[in-house]
């Protein structure tokens, strides 16, 4: 993607303090490791196609002493050795290096976020300028390194989408597990507690975003993330959890009944949001787009709405005054690969994206009644669900890389029944 007078420069990223004197475990910038596979901190790329070298990392040095307190360290040497890249140099030699390095680049693509690597580019183009009279030639223009980055990774290659693989894989084990060993007395703390060391005991480096373990009301609220609560029979139990493994992350929700049993009422509004997961994934096909699979899906929810007697019809009618929002209010899909909402424009030139082979994307529809809705029936109100998968777009039928989590209220019972695995 970049051209002949174009050069790439990235940050691998930071150690972050969490508090006073201790620190979050690292984790390196996406678009960093995306293209290097390494993670460690204050590294930075520069990639400069057709130049000699073409493929730089600066890296800490070695350094026996500091590597006692916080770790190993990659190293000039390593870096050449492990990560392939063709001229690697200590962290500390950026400033004196980077001038060469840049010398001749038009356009210059990094992070435009990033101010301290922006000082750094921008101090070697000072310099290039100091030397232009004896032939230097500075950048003349920036990109943003998010968005050529990000063009790239939204399509997946082979070895991107066997990490992804991988990670959805570990997702869907560990939900199974949970969902076979939930039951009421519990607290949420408990279900975060376990499926994240499902997650890890298969692994995966941990989460790939904060779990989301909502048991009755709790379910309403998008994002909760407390997980505090107690699991009560006659409840749903709303999971959100995406296990990470080499930075890609899976991200599956899945809602079923604490008490293992559906009740007629859960039943049906369980019944809308399947129907609607399930025509969004049908229609996951190249050329549709992210928006006519959330049109899709909206126009299921809404007629869903209508014959439960929580909105007034016909559909149109119910799509225009938008009183949907009131059990829907999220859009249905987002790109995954290593985010979680993952990187790429959704929209090229002002109009959405068609999608190609290759995309992979969430389809998520769902319905959450709020506890004080007076509008719902009394056993509706307090009740979230969502029915999550992750779908790769194919030149014939969706693959549901999720496809071997149950979510028919049937199978879901079924597997609940079995009990807690040996």
């Amino acid at each position: 993607m970049l051209g002949p007078d174009e050069a790439l420069i990235l940050s691998g990223g930071a150690v972050r303090t969490r508090s006073n004197d201790t620190e979050f475990r690292f984790r390196p910038d996406s678009d960093f490791y995306y293209l290097t596979g390494m993670a460690d901190p204050g590294a930075v790329l520069v990639l400069r196609p057709g130049h000699e070298p073409e493929f730089t990392l600066f890296v800490r040095p070695k350094d026996p002493d500091a590597e006692v307190w916080s770790g190993r360290r990659v190293g000039p040497e390593l870096a050449l050795e492990r990560f392939g890249a063709d001229a690697a140099f200590p962290r500390a030699d950026l400033a004196s290096e980077l001038p060469a390095l840049l010398d001749g680049v038009r356009r210059v693509h990094l992070p435009l976020a990033d101010a301290a690597l922006q000082r750094r580019v921008l101090q070697a183009r000072t310099a290039l300028q100091r030397r232009n009279r004896t032939g230097a030639m500075p950048p003349e223009g920036f990109t943003d390194a998010r968005v050529t980055v990000g063009e790239d990774r939204i399509h997946k290659d082979a070895a991107s989408l066997a990490s992804l693989r991988r990670a959805i894989d570990i997702t869907v084990a560990g939900h199974e597990a949970v969902q076979r060993s939930v039951r009421a007395g519990m607290h949420e703390f408990e279900v975060e507690a376990r499926i994240e060391y499902e997650f890890r005991r298969r692994g995966a480096s941990g989460p790939g975003y904060g779990s989301i373990v909502g048991s009755g009301a709790n379910a309403t609220i998008l994002h909760y993330v407390d997980n505090d609560g107690p699991l009560r029979d006659g409840e749903l139990l709303l999971i959100d959890a995406g296990a990470e493994f080499d930075l890609h992350s899976g991200d599956l929700t899945r809602t079923f009944p604490v008490g293992g049993t559906f009740s007629a009422a859960q039943r049906d509004l369980y019944a809308v949001c399947l129907e609607a997961n399930v025509a969004g994934i049908a229609g996951t096909r190249v050329g549709q787009t992210i928006e006519t699979i959330h049109e899709t899906c909206l126009r299921v929810l809404c007629q869903g709405l209508i014959d439960l007697k929580l909105c007034e019809g016909p559909v149109d009618a119910l799509l225009e005054s938008e009183d949907y929002k009131r059990y829907y209010m999220h859009r249905t899909s987002h790109w995954l690969g290593v985010d979680v909402h993952d990187a790429g424009y959704y929209s090229l030139e002002g109009t959405p994206r068609p999608l190609q082979p290759g995309f992979v994307l969430t389809v998520e529809p769902g319905l959450y009644v709020s506890a004080d809705d007076d509008r719902a029936p009394q056993e509706l109100r307090g009740t979230g669900i969502r029915i999550e998968d992750d779908v790769l777009v194919t030149d014939g039928e969706p693959e549901v890389l999720t496809a071997a989590s149950p979510k028919t209220p049937d199978t879901i019972e079924e597997l609940m029944a079995r009990g807690p695995a040996d």
